[in-house]
């Protein structure tokens, strides 16, 4: 079975590209923007796909600490999740940006 993937990516300065251009452009993979890539994957089902991304990832691309990998995927019961499948979210980056009327004084 097929599988549609969405994988957001962020490797810093030092993370092994060339790994993971080689390994998304063996996928056929399609650029979604700043370090994101589209494609589909062939899990059968056995497979966990999370558990095959890892292991694919681990094969083709050199991990470093504070690496992060986040998919979006559409689940067997038709809705979509997303993982991070390494490392983890951080604080928003536009938290405090948000314009808010300002109260008149009493």
């Amino acid at each position: 079975m097929k599988q549609s993937i969405w994988l957001s990516y962020d490797l810093g300065i030092k993370g092994d590209y060339s790994g993971l251009y080689q390994w998304l452009d063996s996928l056929n993979a399609l650029e979604c923007g700043n370090n994101v890539a589209f494609f589909k994957i062939t899990i059968n089902k056995d497979e966990n796909l999370i558990e095959k991304l890892k292991s694919e990832i681990c094969q083709n691309i050199e991990i470093k600490n504070g690496e992060r990998f986040y998919v979006v995927y559409k689940k067997e019961d038709g809705k979509y999740a997303g993982k991070y499948i390494f490392g983890n979210r951080k604080a928003n980056p536009w938290e405090g940006y948000k314009q808010t009327p300002s109260s008149e004084d009493i």
